[in-house]
């Protein structure tokens, strides 16, 4: 964590710079500042501030290293349990169908969307009530 909080102070600190050597280019170039640009990077080292002050207070408040940030460490030892997924389960991708009904919905006609709603909300049920019926019933 220590690594990716330096990153981001690096980042911050480059566009930072940027945006003062583009505010600057542009006095010179055209007289005037170019606002959109001088903003746009501002707020992008402000934002690589507030992610590297987060990650810099999450590294000095968990009171140890992780296992990425040690020399000697290895791939396993930061291999964290995340969690149980059925790679047989077709109801993440028939929730994909009912997602992308809902923009076809809003991109071509309003009443798709009740369809996808509908759609969407049976395989919602399905989905998280898999194990409780069937052959992987629990």
């Amino acid at each position: 964590m220590k690594a990716s909080a330096t990153i981001f102070w690096v980042i911050t600190g480059f566009f930072l710079v940027a945006a003062a050597v583009y505010t600057v280019w542009g006095l010179l170039y055209y007289g005037d500042v170019e606002w959109v640009g001088t903003v746009a990077l501002t707020l992008t080292g402000i934002l690589g501030a507030f992610i590297g002050f987060y990650l810099t207070r999450s590294h000095a408040a968990q009171g140890g290293e992780l296992p990425e940030d040690r020399q000697d460490g290895n791939i396993d030892d930061g291999d964290p349990e995340l969690g149980h997924f059925s790679p047989w389960s077709w109801w993440p991708f028939m929730l994909g169908v009912a997602v992308g009904l809902m923009a076809l919905g809003l991109a071509v006609g309003f009443w798709i969307c009740f369809i996808a709603v509908a759609f969407g909300l049976v395989c919602l049920v399905g989905w998280v009530f898999e194990y409780y019926r069937g052959y992987f019933a629990r």
